[in-house]
């Protein structure tokens, strides 16, 4: 829960994409809550209208639309929807992704993973930014940010392209920065740790235990963890960082 950012993004308009479970839905409670319209976007297109209901049920203002990352067709209209729902756009939290490539070597990695975790990953990262801008540059102080991982900071093996998706986002996201910093947008990475959610479950509990191990503050981390960095990267208080990536991982990582 967020409650102490009520009226933090109060009349913002702002699209989470994998917004379904996960750290997305999180995301979308905790910006809700601080006062924004949300529309939640994934690819489980019967689960997001689902969480769209449970986070209206709770008297917030999101709904839901189906997205594919991995068509750009998807994404356009995603957007077209989003902006005629809320009338608008403000804030873009590309947060959708996908791994894949967990527990393989580089030997043993396929090319059709490889592609596809970039596809999804770093081109849908890159359209889905492209396909918002018109709408960011009138709401006058868009904000874009990019969901990237600590796994590039520290150089995680076994997970080569998930690793490598999500040092392209950081990079892009540096790019963005630079490009779109006159139209009074800023773009910003966060990268969590390894988060508590269904889509690590099948990460090795060795694993688990050793980010747990090895951070400063030594327990797992949760979604509300990560919630906070978000609704200060969306709000005013952030209006002059941009181009920057926000470990956010307990201290596991200390770039």
């Amino acid at each position: 829960m967020m409650s102490s950012f009520n009226n933090l993004l109060a009349g913002r308009r702002v699209l989470v994409t994998g917004g379904a479970r996960g750290l997305g839905y999180a995301f979308a409670q905790a910006i809700a809550q601080a006062g924004a319209r949300v529309v939640i976007a994934d690819v489980l297109a019967g689960r997001v209208q689902q969480a769209a209901c449970e986070l209206s049920g709770m008297g917030l203002d999101v709904s839901g639309v189906s997205l594919d990352l991995a068509s750009p067709e998807s994404i356009e209209a995603c957007i077209e929807r989003t902006v005629k729902r809320l009338g608008g756009l403000d804030g873009l939290v590309n947060n959708a992704s996908i791994t894949n490539s967990g527990g393989k070597s580089c030997e043993e990695l396929d090319i059709e993973t490889w592609d596809q975790v970039m596809q999804v990953n770093v081109r849908g990262t890159w359209l889905m930014t492209r396909a918002a801008l018109p709408a960011l540059r009138e709401s006058g102080r868009g904000a874009v940010i990019n969901l990237a991982s600590d796994t590039p900071l520290w150089g995680a093996p076994n997970l080569l392209a998930y690793v490598a998706s999500k040092g392209a986002v950081i990079a892009m996201t540096r790019s963005l920065a630079r490009e779109l910093g006159n139209a009074n947008i800023t773009v910003n990475a966060i990268a969590p740790g390894l988060v508590l959610v269904e889509a690590t479950a099948y990460v090795p509990e060795a694993r688990h235990r050793m980010y747990t191990e090895q951070r400063a503050i030594q327990r797992p981390q949760l979604p509300d963890d990560v919630s906070g960095a978000v609704l200060f990267a969306l709000s005013d208080l952030s209006r002059f960082i941009t181009g920057q990536t926000l470990p956010v991982n307990g201290g596991f990582v200390m770039p």
